[in-house]
């Protein structure tokens, strides 16, 4: 019996690895705060200035910076 948690304990373990692997990659390609602010300034003074969009601003930014 102690043989099956072992080997349950070490699959979990991989599985666990693997997971903080991929996130680690995904948070590497992930565009920085400074980029966002940038690109969200960018898009603000694009669009005209237009208060209250400040928040639509940063997720295009965000999306536009993931897709480079």
């Amino acid at each position: 019996m102690k043989a099956k948690s072992f080997a349950d304990d070490m699959s979990r373990t991989d599985k666990d690895s693997a997971e903080s692997e991929k996130t680690q990659i995904e948070l590497s390609n992930s565009p920085s705060l400074e980029e966002i602010r940038q690109r969200a300034y960018q898009l603000h003074v694009e669009g005209g200035c237009v208060h209250g969009r400040d928040l639509d601003d940063w997720l295009q930014a965000e999306q536009d910076l993931m897709k480079k």
